[in-house]
């Protein structure tokens, strides 16, 4: 679990306005969404595909084209 303590900003009324993290904690958090898209993205293309390649296959093909 994501542990970050916010602190916050509040208008002349008392009303929270905005949210004040540290650095640390603002790139916990943007890994997190980042991570969180990353696995969106991988499920939504798994109900799509119809077809996948085997993991040696595309190995091959990364190393022929000198990516790895």
């Amino acid at each position: 679990m994501l542990k970050i303590n916010p602190q916050y900003l509040v208008d002349d009324k008392g009303e929270k306005t905005a949210a004040l993290l540290t650095i640390k904690e603002f790139q916990l958090l943007m890994q997190r969404l980042e991570d969180l898209e990353d696995t969106l993205e991988m499920d939504a293309a798994i109900e799509t595909e119809t077809e996948f390649r085997d993991y040696q296959d595309i190995r091959a093909d990364l190393i022929k084209e000198g990516k790895l």
